[in-house]
């Protein structure tokens, strides 16, 4: 691994603290150049060799850089990964991807027109449980699959320390914040879907943006329900789904962001392993046979994702993350706030 790719963070909350920083730092085809931290110094104090700015614009200015990671409030998202783009930057943008499909679609045309990579930091789908439902649904265990809910579900009745989560700007909110997670995840399982209905919800006391919705994905002879609410203190698995052979059901058991907020990094040993309390149960006909038991998890990894981001600057290979795959996501999550304030299915 000969080339080595200088990077810049746009920000060292907990995004750039636990999901990209650790990852740049340990990976050898990254250096960590320069981040963005305008009051604190915890950047320096963890990587002292790490530039600090103080703005995202002087940051941009920073000829050495290849690749710019926009970790920004979520309505920044398009005004950064822009300006990026046009200081000819290679850019890794934080879910959701934009606010609107407009801003998406003009930002994957000027990476196409500056012939530089754009991609969406869609990480949940390098997660323990994620992969495993992925293993058993490309291996046609449970046959056609019939139905199908996935969760990502919390218990948060004060509002977020973070103030930019709570203000009602746009691209903020839960169907914004987790939703992006869960509707990438049913695209990747199932494909895009020929309609969405959606009930989005305020049920926090005192809380200014979405936190419950429901969506219902509409497909042939398949429904996939994606839930979220900050006020289950006891969660459903995460994920259930049903075929005409069989059933899968999986709680959300990723490791991975608890290993990073204990300060581990992702070389330790047994990173992203999954317990075995944690299995997921399999219950369906095999060779004629009633088969029920539990499948060992596979390792999840975010590092997957971030190899694959190297492999794609210095060797031209696929982009781990195709930004037109989080523009459908901005697609559904537009039409599911249509679906929600007018009480219809909605077309897509």
């Amino acid at each position: 691994m000969s080339k080595v790719i200088k990077t810049g963070i746009c920000s060292f909350g907990m995004s750039g603290q636990v999901f990209h920083a650790p990852f740049i730092y340990v990976n050898p085809g990254f250096e960590f150049t320069a981040v963005v931290e305008r009051s604190k110094d915890l950047a320096r104090q963890r990587y002292p060799n790490v530039k600090v700015y103080t703005s995202v614009p002087d940051m941009l200015a920073d000829k050495e850089l290849e690749l710019i990671v926009v970790n920004t409030p979520n309505y920044t998202h398009f005004e950064y990964v822009k300006a990026a783009l046009e200081a000819g930057k290679n850019v890794i943008v934080e879910k959701p991807f934009t606010v609107t499909t407009a801003e998406a679609e003009t930002l994957i045309a000027l990476a196409k027109e500056k012939k530089l990579l754009l991609s969406v930091y869609h990480n949940r789908r390098y997660d323990s449980d994620f992969k495993i439902v992925r293993k058993v649904l490309s291996e046609g265990l449970l046959g056609d699959v019939l139905e199908a809910e996935i969760h990502y579900d919390r218990f948060k009745e004060e509002l977020s320390y973070k103030k930019h989560k709570e203000v009602a700007n746009p691209g903020t909110g839960s169907l914004y914040d987790l939703g992006s997670h869960l509707i990438d995840q049913g695209l990747q399982l199932f494909g895009f879907p020929k309609a969405v209905w959606a009930d989005i919800r305020i049920i926090r006391k005192d809380s200014l943006v979405d936190d419950y919705f429901e969506l219902v994905l509409f497909y042939d002879n398949l429904r996939v329900r994606l839930k979220c609410s900050y006020l289950i203190r006891e969660a459903l698995p995460s994920y259930q789904i049903h075929g005409r052979i069989g059933s899968f059901i999986k709680t959300k058991s990723d490791i991975q962001e608890a290993q990073l907020l204990r300060g581990l990094l992702p070389n330790s040993p047994d990173w992203g392993a999954e317990a075995p309390h944690e299995w997921g149960l399999l219950h369906t006909t095999i060779d004629g046979k009633t088969v029920k038991q539990y499948l060992p998890g596979t390792n999840g990894n975010y590092m997957d994702y971030y190899q694959g981001i190297y492999e794609a600057i210095a060797n031209n290979a696929p982009n781990p993350v195709d930004p037109k795959d989080a523009e459908n996501v901005i697609r559904i999550i537009e039409a599911a706030f249509l679906s929600s304030k007018e009480g219809r299915v909605v077309n897509l």
